[in-house]
């Protein structure tokens, strides 16, 4: 494992586990899956790990796990405050001695403003006594290090870098969005302050893996090169010494293995311009198929309706990446044949997903025009049909 430095001169490993995504088991966390994967980064070197409070059971689990394994001094943990929440001064304390207790420990490593999209936020937690409260944490040892997770463009990035004396900061970057989000600008900016910079989906929730369309994989596959699509991406981090760590929702142990691999060989400065040629004709591919730029976080859920959002996109995007009957008949077996509806004709049009969607998709009005895709009469016939029978 390679390992790039803090403000402080702390190692901080160049691939961090992100929790979000653990392991599932039925509708809940699969506790032993989940425990093997990260005692196994631990032991291949991985030392930054990443949760939140608003992620389900994720504070809990690796709570325990550090705790039971007597782990929590060989790691480095950063948690968020669900800043959307705050809206008196005494919140602030409540959830973040919540998560102590969650977490098993009394202070935090790397403590994160969560999902900031713009400054007025940070400037609402200001008015509440927030930068007494990070002086008062910061004294006791409560909280080692501040930051902030960012959603939004780049030029309210840049407001929120300069409002305060951070210590890091953590950004949406990949290939894929070089020039969206807080982009490269975004990132140089922060490295030209020495702020480390934390990067989350780094494979667009294994869209550049997973959700890739032909044109891509074959571009893949006549570079030359021996690197799976994944692998591709993280380099690509990595190629990147403004970039301090790249997160990584590891799920099973072969990933844990694969991922720990490349952060040991990787190198900033190795990609030459034939691998960035590759790189460019597979945006090209996947900006051709795209039809909405879902990463599938889960943050718009739970839907208060019970519309499965994060699984209507990712079906719809496969009938652009794959084939339109795969697709259809994927979204028929994952969300058609259950007990309670999950279908987008059930919106009321609240809003409520939009409000905490990082992506900013406009949510209503694409979800309407991916169910008629997704489910053309011939389609909701059988598949209303299939599901009477199904469930009765």
């Amino acid at each position: 494992m390679q390992y790039r430095k803090d403000r402080a001169g702390n190692s901080i490993s160049v691939l961090g586990f992100g929790c979000m995504r653990f392991s599932r088991k039925g509708t809940g966390i699969d506790y032993q899956a989940a425990e093997e994967q990260v005692l196994r980064a631990i032991d291949l070197g991985v030392n930054y790990f990443d949760t939140a409070y608003l992620y389900p059971g994720s504070e809990e689990l690796l709570g325990e796990v550090l705790d039971r394994n007597a782990c929590r001094e060989k790691v480095l943990i950063a948690t968020k405050l669900p800043q959307y929440l705050v809206r008196k001064s005494a919140a602030i304390d409540r959830y973040f001695d919540e998560e102590l207790r969650r977490l098993r420990t009394d202070y935090i490593d790397y403590y994160l403003m969560h999902m900031v999209t713009d400054v007025r936020q940070w400037h609402n937690l200001c008015e509440l006594g927030i930068e007494d409260w990070i002086a008062q944490k910061k004294a006791s040892g409560a909280i080692r290090n501040i930051g902030f997770s960012f959603h939004g463009s780049t030029g309210l990035f840049l407001e929120v870098l300069e409002a305060y004396d951070w210590d890091f900061c953590q950004i949406q970057y990949n290939y894929l969005d070089e020039h969206t989000q807080a982009g490269r600008r975004g990132l140089e900016a922060a490295a030209a302050r020495g702020i480390p910079v934390v990067i989350m989906e780094p494979l667009r929730g294994g869209k550049l893996v997973n959700g890739l369309p032909v044109r891509a994989r074959d571009a893949f596959a006549a570079s030359g090169r021996d690197w799976t699509p994944a692998e591709w991406g993280l380099r690509w981090l990595w190629n990147q010494p403004e970039v301090t760590c790249v997160l990584s929702g590891m799920n099973s142990l072969e990933m844990v293995e694969e991922n720990c691999r490349v952060a040991s060989e990787a190198r900033a400065g190795e990609l030459g311009e034939s691998d960035f040629a590759v790189l460019e004709q597979v945006k090209e591919a996947i900006n051709e198929s795209t039809r909405v730029g879902c990463t599938g976080c889960g943050y718009c859920m739970p839907c208060p309706k019970g519309v499965d959002i994060p699984a209507l996109f990712r079906c719809w995007n496969h009938m652009y990446t794959e084939s339109k009957n795969e697709a259809r008949r994927e979204y028929w077996q994952t969300v058609s044949l259950r007990r309670e509806k999950a279908f987008a004709r059930q919106c009321v049009g609240c809003g409520k997903c939009e409000s905490h969607c990082p992506q900013g998709i406009a949510i209503r009005e694409n979800i309407r025009i991916a169910d008629r895709e997704l489910r053309p009469l011939p389609w909701r016939i059988a598949g209303d049909v299939a599901r009477a029978w199904a469930v009765r």
